[in-house]
C-alpha cells in the first residue's frame, strides 16, 4: 500500500513524546516499543510505513547456516523490501544474538530501506554505523542470529518490544526510542501532533519569561485564548 510522502514528511516533524500523547488521546497506550534505543544517537527522525520481519526461538536442526540460502529465507525478504519502509524486527527481545549485522544493513540501505527497528541487539555495530543506515536496537551482540532465532518470515502481524505492529503501520523514531502508529490514525494523528507542538512552543515561551507552570501546562482555557491570540498576531 503506498504512503503519501507528505504524512511520512509531517510525523517526521514530531516528536515521538508528542505521538505517544496523540495516542493515548485515542485510547492507545502501547505505541512505543520498548527496548528500542538508537544506534547513532542525536540523528534526525526516522519516518515510514513497517516492512516487519519476525523471528522465532532456534532450534538445531533449522538454526543452521544453511538457512541462510534456505527458501523464504532473510535474504529473500531483504531483495522484498520497497524504497522507503522501516523494517521492524521481532526478535522475540532475545540478548544472545543479533539480528543482523553490516553485510545485510548494507544491502538494505542500497535498496533505499528507510532504516531498522529491533527489540534485540545487532551485530557488527562498528560496520553498521559506517553503512550509515539508522537504527534503533536493544544494544549489541557478537553471534549471528542462528546462535538462538529462525527467520520465521515477513510482512505479517509481529510484536516488537511489547507492541503490536502490522505490515504499513507507520513508524517513527527518535533519541526517545520508537514509535508504531496504526495507518488508520496516522494522517489524524500527524496533524493534531504538530498542533500539539506548536502549542508546546509557546508553552515553552511562556515559562521562559517567566510564567507559572500552573495553567500552561496543561493550559486553561485562559491560556488557549493567549495562545490563539499569539497564533493569530504571528500569522
Amino acid at each position: 500500500m503506498a504512503t503519501d510522502p507528505a504524512l511520512i514528511a509531517a510525523l517526521r516533524g514530531i516528536s515521538t513524546a508528542t505521538l505517544t500523547m496523540q495516542l493515548l488521546k485515542r485510547g492507545v497506550r502501547r505505541g512505543w516499543m520498548a527496548g528500542t534505543k538508537p544506534l547513532q544517537p542525536g540523528g534526525p527522525r526516522l519516518a515510514g510505513p513497517a516492512f516487519t520481519l519476525r523471528f522465532v526461538p532456534g532450534r538445531e536442526d533449522v538454526s543452521t547456516r544453511e538457512s541462510y540460502a534456505a527458501p523464504n529465507s532473510l535474504r529473500d525478504a531483504i531483495e522484498a523490501m520497497p524504497e522507503g519502509v522501516v523494517a521492524v524486527i521481532d526478535s522475540r527481545g532475545e540478548q544472545g544474538a543479533g539480528t543482523l549485522g553490516d553485510i545485510l544493513a548494507g544491502r538494505m540501505k542500497r535498496r533505499g530501506v528507510a532504516g531498522i527497528v529491533s527489540d534485540g541487539p545487532m551485530r557488527d555495530v562498528a560496520g553498521i554505523r559506517a553503512v550509515d543506515i539508522p537504527v534503533w536496537c536493544n544494544g549489541a551482540a557478537a553471534p549471528p542470529s542462528i546462535a538462538a532465532l529462525w527467520f520465521a518470515g515477513w510482512q505479517e502481524p509481529i510484536g516488537c518490544g511489547g507492541v503490536a505492529v502490522f505490515p504499513d503501520d507507520i513508524v517513527v523514531a527518535d533519541d526517545d526510542g520508537a514509535v508504531v502508529l496504526p495507518r488508520a490514525l496516522a494522517a489524524e494523528i500527524a496533524e493534531d501532533g504538530a498542533e500539539q507542538e506548536d502549542l508546546e512552543a509557546w508553552i515553552l515561551g511562556e515559562i521562559e519569561r517567566g510564567e507559572p507552570v500552573k495553567g500552561l501546562y496543561p493550559p486553561d482555557e485562559a491560556a488557549l485564548t493567549r495562545y490563539r491570540a499569539a497564533k493569530r498576531d504571528s500569522g
